[in-house]
């Protein structure tokens, strides 16, 4: 279970799909509604909401099978639609029309998709560290282009069996790099001892990750393609294989929302050289048999993400792009004063 601070209530959210846990800081004036990304929970947007000027309604969502939301099978032939439709009902059932969405990571995917599926209920977008809207893995070049029509070596087959089974267990340890601790500590954020007070409560929202193969990790198919696994229909990790999303249809959007495109420099998450991308990490070495950057080549996140926003404003949007040089996969977190004030900026308050 995890702790709302001082200031920050939870409710739980009953909608046709799932009951939701939700963290409000109240507000009388213009709604921000959070969305987290995977294996962390709404608790992480706490300090964010906080900071806040007063009269901002801020509202961070619990998905389905993360924080103390309800866990429900995800669908991962929807692309991220399962996790979306959930934001959507929750504005539903709060009374909620159109709403400042902020995703982070796979949150960022999220909301894009919910800009996609429901474009009249998006004031603005805020991607932070958001995965490409190609999804993740598997893919080259600036438009997507798939490696495989199987979306070999993405999805549920790439998660770490270790980190999977300690989650499972509550580990909160860091004796190992596959403890989830030690994952925050070098990918979630660049500045660890910033977060010392709050690391604690960051482990905590990681471990309300359900495990499974309707949850995360999610299920793996066979490939004659390297590494020898594809991506599978079900759980989380697959809701971002290429050939289940794409949101790069925002460009086509009839009503534009604008959007501010926040990431860190230091991501070993997303970027264009990413650290859980099985490719890169096939071409650095540390996977043998590597078929080579012909066949296999690593995604270029942060160029893909750049390629989509760019015709996007060609095609009459408006977006800004904020990279912040020290920080990692979380800027709410390492930079937290900058995030805020960008955000702020972004939604006009």
């Amino acid at each position: 279970m995890s702790t709302a601070f001082e200031g920050i209530t939870a409710h739980r959210v009953e909608t046709p799909r799932y009951v939701a846990n939700v963290l409000e800081r109240p507000g009388e004036g213009p709604v921000v509604v959070f969305v987290h990304g995977n294996v962390s929970s709404a608790a992480f947007y706490q300090p964010t909401m906080l900071a806040l000027p007063d009269g901002v309604r801020a509202l961070a969502i619990d998905l389905r099978g993360f924080g103390d939301s309800e866990t429900k099978p995800v669908d991962a032939t929807r692309g991220l639609r399962d996790f979306s439709d959930d934001v959507l009902s929750v504005l539903d059932a709060l009374g909620l029309d159109a709403v400042h969405l902020v995703g982070w990571s796979m949150g960022g995917g999220v909301v894009m998709q919910a800009a996609l599926d429901a474009p009249e209920r998006v004031l603005s977008l805020t991607l932070e560290a958001p995965v490409s809207p190609y999804g993740f893995g598997g893919t080259h070049g600036p438009d997507g282009i798939r490696n495989d029509a199987d979306g070999a070596g993405t999805g549920g087959g790439g998660a770490n069996p270790d980190f999977v089974a300690r989650l499972e267990a509550g580990d909160t340890s860091a004796d190992e790099q596959t403890s989830p601790r030690t994952v925050y500590r070098t990918a979630y954020v660049a500045k660890p001892e910033q977060q010392e007070a709050h690391e604690d409560a960051w482990v905590a929202s990681m471990l309300t990750t359900r495990t499974g193969i309707d949850n995360y990790p999610g299920d793996a198919a066979a490939s004659e393609n390297w590494p020898g696994f594809a991506a599978g229909t079900r759980g989380v990790l697959n809701t971002m294989a290429p050939q289940h999303f794409d949101a790069s249809g925002i460009v086509d959007l009839a009503v534009k929302p604008s959007i501010l495109w926040i990431h860190g420099d230091k991501d070993a998450i997303v970027s264009d050289a990413s650290f859980f991308d099985l490719n890169q990490l096939g071409l650095l070495g540390v996977i043998p048999g590597w078929p080579g950057v012909d066949i296999a080549p690593p995604q270029p996140m942060i160029t893909q993400t750049r390629a989509v926003l760019d015709r996007y404003a060609s095609a009459g949007g408006v977006y800004r792009e904020v990279a912040l040089a020290d920080a990692g996969h979380a800027p709410h977190l390492d930079e937290p004063e900058v995030f805020v004030a960008e955000l702020v900026r972004h939604i006009g308050v």
